[in-house]
């Protein structure tokens, strides 16, 4: 009996252990599942390189209205900050002095020229001498250049307006006396339409720019001519497209810098010389740019730039990238990615390189690369 006993219990404990055994092989958890991750495809797209610069506006040409003769002004004829055409009358000095000095050249010259023609003709019956005639011809010739002179002084005593522009406050009231070669100007005129936009650019972007052009990785907006637009003081655009006209040969020894010139319309006159403003230059285009979401962009230990990207077997590689501007919500990417690459956004905290992941379309970005107006709580 004792030998039975020993053998049931034996055979209670084998069978309670294969028991246990099913159990925990029922119990084994699954399979671990996939990280799933948001990607962005990157494409290909068409980018102006452009660069904001702050600058003033110059007029387009400026002209100093000055005395050409001696004199008290008699008439202000212009309405000061008004439009003045070019050949406009502007003032009126006293021409009385010049025209009698006008009167009495030409007394000179009849009376000159009529003796000349006299001995003109007795010069050939030998009647007077050569020299003689000679001298009455000088003296007729000098009475008519003191003549023009005479007229060309009666003209000078009208001021005209050496250009076309607005004109600003005058220097002078009537009664001044005023003279010829004085350092004082009457007033000032400034040609507004067109207007200069003059802007400064560091010498390393603009030798960066001529290398980009040059290697035929940008594409010239125009005939060896940038589009430049402008923001005025108040943030707003303005609603007219200039050019870059020049760009200064010499750089600043001490900024390092280059001036560059654009040139825009003005019909409103809405811009006035001396206006702060931010000029956009489009200084080229790039055909096929990679712009991508700065939440797919980290950073690695030495602080270089990285993309997470999912390959081919869907799983994750690190790409070091070059970045080159931001613009916008994303980075102009040089160096590291292709198009067709899938660009992980969302997720990057459950995933590290070689980790086949489960993709699908970002949520945290809209189809240009920005950002979406997705919550917060959904991001990753």
């Amino acid at each position: 009996m004792p030998i039975k006993s020993a053998n049931a219990a034996l055979m209670s404990i084998l069978a309670m252990a294969v028991f246990l055994a099913g159990c925990q092989e029922e119990a084994a958890p699954p399979a671990q599942q996939k990280p799933k991750v948001g990607i962005v495809t990157l494409q290909a797209e068409p980018f102006a390189v452009t660069t904001e610069l702050p600058g003033r506006t110059r007029a387009y040409r400026i002209a100093e209205v000055r005395p050409q003769v001696n004199g008290i002004i008699q008439k202000r004829l212009f309405t000061e900050g008004s439009d003045v055409k070019a050949g406009q009358q502007l003032y009126q000095i006293d021409a009385s002095v010049y025209e009698a000095t006008l009167k009495s050249a030409q007394a000179s010259v009849a009376s000159s020229k009529s003796l000349a023609d006299r001995y003109a003709e007795l010069v050939k019956d030998q009647a007077v001498s050569k020299q003689a005639y000679d001298e009455a011809r000088a003296t007729s010739l000098q009475a008519e250049a003191e003549l023009e002179r005479a007229r060309i002084d009666v003209r000078y005593t009208k001021v005209l307006a050496p250009i076309s522009g607005r004109i600003g406050r005058s220097a002078v009231t009537e009664g001044a006396l005023v003279s010829n070669g004085q350092a004082q100007e009457l007033a000032t005129i400034q040609q507004l339409d067109p207007i200069y936009v003059d802007v400064t650019q560091p010498a390393r972007d603009l030798l960066a720019l001529r290398r980009d052009l040059a290697e035929g990785r940008l594409q010239k907006s125009g005939d060896n001519a940038a589009k430049v637009t402008l923001k005025l003081e108040d943030g707003s655009d303005y609603g007219h497209e200039g050019k870059l006209e020049f760009s200064e040969v010499t750089v600043d020894a001490g900024t390092g810098s280059v001036t560059l010139r654009a040139v825009f319309p003005n019909p409103d006159k809405n811009l006035l010389p001396g206006m702060f403003v931010h000029a956009q230059l489009v200084a080229g285009m790039k055909s096929e740019a990679i712009l991508v979401p700065q939440q797919g962009v980290t950073r690695n230990t030495k602080g270089d730039p990285t993309a997470m990207v999912v390959n081919a077997e869907n799983k994750v590689e690190v790409r070091p990238i070059k970045t080159e501007r931001a613009v916008g919500n994303r980075w102009l990417v040089g160096e590291g990615l292709q198009p067709g690459d899938r660009v992980i956004t969302e997720g990057l905290q459950f995933i590290q390189p070689g980790v086949e992941v489960e993709v699908a379309p970002a949520t945290n970005v809209d189809n240009r690369g920005g950002v979406s107006a997705q919550p917060q709580g959904q991001e990753g």
